[in-house]
């Protein structure tokens, strides 16, 4: 019997969007937001990425977890396993991407296999597993952080094509410095609707 949160569904998905964002809550998966970032059509494609691992790697992980793992007393081996889960996910996603669509696998480039180290991915799993989720509510949180990752890099990515064009940016903050105090002002936005929702 799983011990899980009395939190609704809803409820639980709009606050891992914003409250509760794993990028601008948790500063978790920044190295390929701010890296990727540059471009919006990159940007469109590694979030949709993100969002389709992190949402299949939590279902799996907590069935693995609830089946597998704790039946067998093998607790202490979750991280390794959660890792391989999140490899063969982003392995087959990478293949389906090269299939279909070769210009933004080219464009992704590096960052596409890197979803497997993306430290989001496995923090969302990890608190999936702290909070103790029943499936549903791993489920939901796990495409509500990718959905909430999507939106922070697209709204990022929106963000510095309008400043890449404004001449009023100081030259000494170009480049990674306003992209950072971009962020900043971001995270502040999205904590900010903590008052109307918010779940540990």
């Amino acid at each position: 019997m799983i011990d899980a949160p009395s939190v609704g569904l809803v409820s639980l998905f709009l606050a891992s969007i914003l409250t509760s964002n794993v990028l601008l809550a948790n500063f978790l998966g920044t190295c390929s937001f701010i890296s990727i970032s540059k471009d919006f059509r990159s940007s469109m494609g590694l979030g949709i990425a993100v969002t389709m691992v992190i949402g299949i790697t939590s279902a799996v992980c907590w069935a693995v977890l609830y089946f597998v793992i704790k039946p067998l007393g093998i607790e202490y081996l979750s991280f390794i396993i959660f890792i391989i889960v999140i490899a063969g996910v982003v392995q087959m996603l990478e293949m389906i991407i090269d299939r279909f669509s070769p210009s933004l696998y080219m464009a992704l480039g590096i960052f596409l296999p890197l979803i497997t180290v993306n430290c989001a991915v496995l923090g969302v799993i990890l608190f999936m597993q702290i909070r103790k989720y029943n499936f549903p509510q791993a489920v939901v949180f796990g495409f509500g952080s990718g959905a909430g990752w999507w939106l922070a890099i697209m709204l990022l990515a929106s963000i510095r094509k309008k400043l890449d064009a404004n001449t009023a940016v100081p030259a000494g903050l170009k480049g990674t410095g306003i992209t950072l105090i971009t962020i900043g002002f971001m995270a502040m936005a999205f904590v900010g609707f903590s008052g109307m929702i918010a779940v540990q």
